[in-house]
């Protein structure tokens, strides 16, 4: 992911904000658990991305992918909605315990920017609900220009949704959090449909990093910087989830991505491992086969 890419992440401050005024009020609402729900992964499975991870003679790279992790962000299906038959194939080849996190089809959320998206919204829905209990939670991912001027368009598309299916929302026009008003608005309306507010931390786009929890759950896509700065990062992730964790938070859906992505497993395997030891959970770490270095 080369969104929010900078030269010289050396210079970036990657200090996380601190939480959002009503983000204990909003976790507030859930019973704390002894150990929340952890999904990690990558963006991709596939072999070119992450070169070194694979071992040699490795036939399907989802079905080894799946030995490794626990889940997928799935970033393919933003660009094509993806034949019945395909989601088939996924489902089959995953282990019960593995989950999906697709992103929906850009039609809905660039071409038609949420005004007259049933068409593509409800084929995308139709296709991906073939990963039946697999499927955890798709998300949205607007484009840079859906700005404030389309708050309207929100309800509509929030209660064309199945009912059974919840959603999580990437924003990236900068208005919607540096305005007050406006994103107390968006914040309210993100609660009255139980949909996740992403957290995207990335080096050249610290204005989205919000720190506001609109569900019980949360969705980070973390963006390494291919920088030994990244490893500190998580380390600081892992310290505001276990507050989190003691405030209310159920859920973490936690996704790696690095400009060069065959190192993100290697971040993967270093989250997850210390996820483990601060958090409670007994995530498998993944086995690298011949990633040497770190950045």
């Amino acid at each position: 992911m080369n969104f929010g890419k900078v030269q010289n992440p050396a210079e970036i401050d990657f200090m996380l904000p601190a939480d959002h005024v009503d983000t204990r009020k909003k976790l507030s609402e859930y019973t704390p658990r002894d150990i929340p729900t952890l999904y990690v992964g990558c963006a991709k499975w596939n072999r070119a991305d992450l070169k070194g991870f694979y071992p040699r003679g490795t036939k399907d790279e989802l079905i080894y992918y799946a030995t490794q992790f626990n889940s997928i962000e799935l970033n393919a299906t933003f660009y094509r909605i993806f034949p019945v038959e395909t989601f088939v194939s996924w489902y089959e080849k995953t282990p019960s315990h593995f989950r999906f996190f697709p992103k929906i089809f850009q039609g809905v959320s660039h071409w038609k920017r949420l005004n007259d998206f049933e068409a593509y919204l409800n084929e995308y829905v139709l296709h991906a609900s073939n990963l039946k209990e697999k499927l955890e939670m798709p998300f949205l991912q607007m484009h840079n220009n859906f700005s404030p001027k389309d708050i309207d368009r929100l309800p509509a598309f929030f209660e064309a949704i199945p009912n059974d299916l919840k959603i999580a929302v990437e924003f990236r026009h900068t208005d919607w959090f540096n305005d007050i008003t406006v994103a107390n608005e968006l914040y309210a309306i993100l609660e009255q449909y139980d949909v996740t507010n992403i957290l995207v931390d990335t080096a050249g786009r610290r204005d989205l990093l919000h720190m506001r929890m609109t569900s019980d759950s949360a969705f980070i896509r973390y963006n390494g910087a291919n920088h030994e700065s990244d490893y500190a990062r998580l380390d600081d992730w892992i310290d505001r989830l276990e507050s989190w964790i003691d405030m209310g938070l159920q859920n973490i859906y936690f996704f790696l991505h690095q400009n060069v992505e065959r190192a993100s497993p290697l971040l993967a395997a270093y989250f997850i491992e210390k996820a483990n030891e601060r958090l409670g959970t007994s995530l498998h770490i993944p086995v690298m086969d011949s990633i040497k270095t770190k950045f």
